[in-house]
C-alpha cells in the first residue's frame, strides 16, 4: 500500500497516452482520477497526459499548459484543414499528424502515391513565426510516404523534374525528382533548434523502411510499397547530390523512416537531432518535477503489448517512474503482456478493461465508466 505509516494522503501520478479509437490521453486521465477519488476522496491526484510523438502530442503539450495555436494549412490530400500545434516561452510543439495524419483524410480514403506533407511545413512555418526557437517535431500517424519533400517545399526548397517542371506532391513522383534545391529554405531553420521526437526508429528505406513497414496501413498495395521504395532511395540519391554524402547516411539513421520518410527530411535538411518521442514529451510536459513526491505513478494506453516495450508512452514513463524510486501499474483496454514482460519493463501490474467487459465493441464505446471502475479497484489495491 503506497504511503502505508506516513500521515499524508498518498499522492497518485497519472501519465497515461490515448486509448485509440476510444478515449484521448486527457479522457484517460481524468475517468482515472474520477475513479481514484471515488474510492478514496482524500487522495491527491496530478493528471500529466503524455504522448509518444504521434497523435495526441500537441493535446498532451496544451494539458501540461502550453498554448494552442491553431492554424490553416494544406491537408494530405491538398485541401485545406485547420491544424494545431502548442507554444510555451519560445518552445513549439509541432506535431505532423495535426497537418498531415491519417485522421486528416476522409474515412475510407487512402492516397499512399500522392498524399503530401506540404501542410506540416507550413505548420513548422507558423512556429517560426511565432517565435518559436525551440521546435519539438513530434512525427507519427502519417497519411503520408513522400519522404518529407511535401514539408521542405513548403518551407522553401525546390523539387524538379527532368522537364524543368515543379515536382508533383506525394512519394510516387519522388522517382521522376531530377534536381533538388535547399538554398531556399527559411534562413530561421539554421538558428532553432529541432528535435524529431518519434516512436519509431526504422530507416528510409529497405524491408524495414517507411514504405515496407507503414505503407500498407497507408494503404498501399505490394506493387506500391515497391515503387515508393524505389522512389525513396532515388530521392536519396539525388539529395545526396546536393547536400553530399550526409543525405546517405541519414537515409540509414534511426527515425529516417518515421511517418512516411518525414524522419529522413528533418533529419538531412532541417537539422533536427533523432531522440525517443517518449523522452522528449515527458520532459516537455513535466513528468520529472511531477514525479517528486508521487506514491504511485499510473500509465496505460489502449493495448499493452509488445510494441509498448519498444519506444511507446507507457515503457518510457515506467522507465522514468522506477529510476526515481516510484511503483508504477497500468490501465488498458486490452492486454497482451505476460506478468514477467510487465515486471521487467518496471509495471507491477495492469488492469485492463476487457476483464471487466469481454466484448471488443462494447469495451471500447464504454472505456470510460470502466476505467472509473479499475480506478476504483486500483485505488482500493494500492492506495487505501
Amino acid at each position: 500500500m503506497a504511503n502505508a505509516g506516513t500521515a499524508r494522503e498518498p499522492r497518485a501520478l497519472i501519465a497515461t497516452d490515448k486509448f485509440k479509437g476510444s478515449l484521448t490521453a486527457v479522457q484517460v486521465a481524468e475517468h482515472v482520477a474520477a475513479g481514484l477519488r471515488q474510492e478514496a476522496p482524500g487522495v491527491r491526484v496530478e493528471a500529466l497526459p503524455v504522448a509518444d510523438g504521434g497523435d495526441g502530442t500537441v493535446d498532451a503539450a496544451v494539458a501540461a499548459g502550453f498554448e494552442r495555436r491553431t492554424v490553416r494549412v494544406t491537408g494530405p490530400l491538398g485541401t485545406p484543414v485547420m491544424a494545431a500545434y502548442a507554444l510555451r516561452e519560445g518552445t513549439a510543439v509541432v506535431e505532423m499528424a495535426e497537418a498531415s495524419g491519417m485522421r486528416r483524410l476522409p474515412v475510407g480514403v487512402f492516397a499512399p502515391l500522392t498524399a503530401t506533407t506540404y501542410g506540416t511545413g507550413e505548420l513548422l512555418r507558423a512556429a517560426l513565426d511565432a517565435g518559436a526557437h525551440r521546435i519539438v517535431f513530434g512525427v507519427g500517424g502519417s497519411a503520408t510516404t513522400d519522404g518529407g519533400a511535401g514539408m521542405l517545399g513548403a518551407l522553401g526548397a525546390r523539387f524538379g523534374t527532368g522537364a524543368g517542371d515543379p515536382l508533383p506532391w506525394g512519394g510516387g513522383p519522388l522517382r521522376d525528382l531530377a534536381t533538388a534545391d535547399l538554398s531556399g529554405l527559411d534562413p530561421r531553420l539554421a538558428e532553432v533548434e529541432i528535435v524529431l521526437a518519434s516512436d519509431v526508429d526504422n530507416p528510409l528505406t529497405g524491408p524495414k523502411g517507411a514504405a515496407a513497414v507503414y505503407g500498407p496501413q497507408k494503404g498501399a498495395t505490394a506493387s506500391d510499397v515497391a515503387a515508393l521504395d524505389a522512389a525513396l532511395a532515388h530521392y536519396a540519391r539525388v539529395l545526396a547530390d546536393t547536400v553530399g554524402p550526409r543525405a546517405t547516411e541519414s537515409a540509414a539513421a534511426p527515425g529516417a523512416g518515421a511517418a512516411g520518410g518525414i524522419g529522413y527530411a528533418a533529419l538531412v535538411a532541417l537539422g533536427a537531432v533523432f531522440r525517443p518521442g517518449i523522452e522528449v514529451m515527458l520532459d516537455v510536459v513535466g513528468f520529472p518535477r511531477a514525479l517528486h513526491g508521487a506514491d504511485l505513478v499510473i500509465t496505460g494506453e489502449g493495448s499493452l503489448d509488445e510494441q509498448t516495450l519498444h519506444g511507446k508512452a507507457p515503457a518510457g514513463v515506467a522507465a522514468a517512474a522506477r529510476a526515481g524510486g516510484v511503483e508504477v501499474v497500468a490501465v488498458c483496454g486490452r492486454l497482451a503482456l505476460s506478468p514477467a514482460a510487465l515486471g521487467a519493463a518496471g509495471i507491477a501490474r495492469a488492469y485492463a478493461l476487457t476483464e471487466l467487459e469481454p466484448d471488443p465493441g462494447r469495451c471500447m464505446a464504454e472505456a470510460g465508466v470502466l476505467l472509473e471502475r479499475v480506478g476504483r479497484v486500483l485505488a482500493r489495491d494500492y492506495l487505501v
